[in-house]
């Protein structure tokens, strides 16, 4: 067709497939075109975005011609497509689990403020090299912290 974008469908093992949609297609006639049967084991990642609606159409997501999609087959369907029943289920107990690998910046952050707050009130028991130290370490962790949590 004159209207058609080809799309190419990335694996995870680097192999492609040649899909030719139109603009108007949505992910789900995508999927359902490309992958019969598999809708709900197919997982689509195109610019590090899960494009999880299924109702929204190619154009309004900005895929033009020669677009790549990156595609995943997932193994557990079955667990994925449907929610659980809520008398059955486990509670949720960990979406946000508390480690000291969680709590570790948060607390040397609460140290470093207390050292600068002494630094501060009481500078005669701070000497030269223990300044310029305590600034080393502060600028160590301020580039740790933006390493780790910067985009």
């Amino acid at each position: 067709c004159s209207d058609c974008i080809t799309v190419r469908l990335k694996f995870l093992n680097d192999t492609e497939e040649v899909a030719v949609v139109r603009p108007e297609d949505t992910v789900g006639v995508l999927k359902s075109k490309y992958f019969p049967g598999q809708e709900s084991q197919m997982k689509f990642i195109y610019r590090g975005q899960l494009l999880q609606d299924q109702g929204r159409t190619l154009r309004s997501l900005h895929i033009t011609d020669n677009c790549v999609i990156h595609c995943h087959r997932s193994r557990n369907a079955s667990t994925a497509a449907t929610l659980p029943d809520p008398g059955t289920a486990a509670p949720d107990t960990g979406s946000l689990a508390l480690s000291v690998g969680n709590l570790l910046v948060p607390a040397l952050m609460v140290v470093l403020a207390a050292v600068w707050y002494f630094r501060i009130n009481y500078r005669q028991l701070f000497s030269t090299p223990a300044t310029v130290s305590l600034v080393g370490v502060t600028v160590l962790f301020t580039f740790l912290v933006l390493g780790m949590y910067g985009q």
